[in-house]
């Protein structure tokens, strides 16, 4: 049967309308959306690199870890800085220039200011040895110049006040139980900050999830810009929803950005030098994410993808990508997190590198 011109026209409109166009590409998800920051810590680089070891890319290539990393996809570069270590690590001047290192590669520097000689957290928030037997004002005044001196010369994208100041900070006098004083004293390093460089968006770090409500809420009105949280399974719950809705919650509370400062996950429960890991049992983990390899990469990519689909979380942040075993395989005093780095025992870059 021939059928008229003109319902032959109609026919072809037909097939150009449902047969003969391609589907259109669905929308973009929330999970494929840019985060501002995807970094890590890498505190520890100016050490590791100092040791004379190469290391290399998924490839097997040789390649700087730092170049690895921007490969990847990360964007951003963690560092912590302390007062007057007894180690050339964490000073200063050690971060000033890793700080300089990491902006000429094209990576944002995060500063992370513990405001001690040593490592500070919820269980350990020491003062600077110098800074000992200082009076409240003295201390404010002191908080205030270092933080000044710091964002001054080294400009950063980010600067924390503090790390995991759960409990306060410059204990006894920034301790929980003397909130208005605690106050004064990250006011002087907000006040510092914003002096020093107008560009540095400030954070106020909590260790978890489950209690940041409470301290954040403690802390109050401050000048800050993000509200930052660490997540460990191990420490803080093997739940990724629970993660998920206490970021959407605490943004919907303080009205300012979120973003998770620390996590990590092991790539093995196996060992490489004699020092003894943080993680090494199944109980420590979450089941859906084995210890492997491809478990680490799958366990980052689910993380990535909770902060995506929190309103207003920033990013994620690594911790201790490149804590690797590199004072010698019998050493009693090497990484305690060698099993969660991004490099294998063989210092081979694992998966989580390969990119996003």
């Amino acid at each position: 049967m021939i059928l008229p011109i003109h319902k032959w026209l109609f026919v072809f409109l037909l097939i150009a309308l449902f047969g003969g166009c391609k589907k259109p590409a669905p929308a973009p998800s929330v999970q494929t959306e840019t985060l501002e920051i995807i970094g890590t810590d890498f505190s520890f680089y100016p050490e590791i690199q100092g040791s004379g070891l190469s290391f290399s890319n998924s490839k097997g290539e040789q390649e700087d870890m730092l170049l690895t990393l921007k490969k990847a996809g990360f964007n951003t570069i963690r560092l912590r800085i302390w007062n007057q270590p007894e180690t050339p690590n964490s000073s200063f001047e050690s971060v000033a220039q890793l700080a300089a290192t990491c902006k000429a590669m094209g990576f944002k520097v995060w500063l992370t200011l513990h405001y001690s000689d040593t490592w500070a957290d919820p269980g350990n928030q020491q003062k600077p040895k110098a800074w000992e037997n200082l009076g409240q004002t003295e201390l404010e005044d002191s908080v205030y110049a270092f933080t000044f001196k710091v964002v001054k010369a080294i400009a950063p994208a980010y600067v924390q006040i503090g790390n995991e100041i759960n409990n306060g900070m410059l204990w006894p006098n920034g301790s929980l139980g003397n909130m208005g004083q605690l106050k004064s004293l990250i006011n002087k390093g907000i006040s510092a900050t914003r002096s020093a460089n107008s560009q540095t968006k400030i954070m106020l770090h909590c260790a978890g999830y489950k209690d940041a409500p409470w301290f954040f809420n403690q802390i109050g009105k401050l000048d800050y810009d993000i509200a930052a949280l660490s997540y460990y399974p191990i420490w803080h719950g093997k739940s990724l929803d629970s993660l998920r809705q206490a970021l959407i919650g605490l943004n919907q509370q303080l009205q300012k950005p979120t973003l998770i400062a620390e996590t990590a996950y092991p790539f093995t429960l196996g060992w490489n030098d004699w020092t003894n890991n943080i993680l090494g049992t199944n109980n420590q983990i979450i089941p859906a994410y084995p210890a492997t390899p491809a478990g680490q990469k799958s366990f980052w990519n689910v993380v990535l993808q909770t902060s995506r689909a929190s309103s207003q979380c920033l990013g994620v942040c690594y911790w201790g990508a490149e804590w690797v075993s590199y004072k010698g395989n019998t050493a009693t005093n090497g990484s305690s997190w060698e099993n969660q780095a991004f490099w294998d025992f063989e210092r081979k870059a694992l998966p989580i590198l390969e990119g996003k």
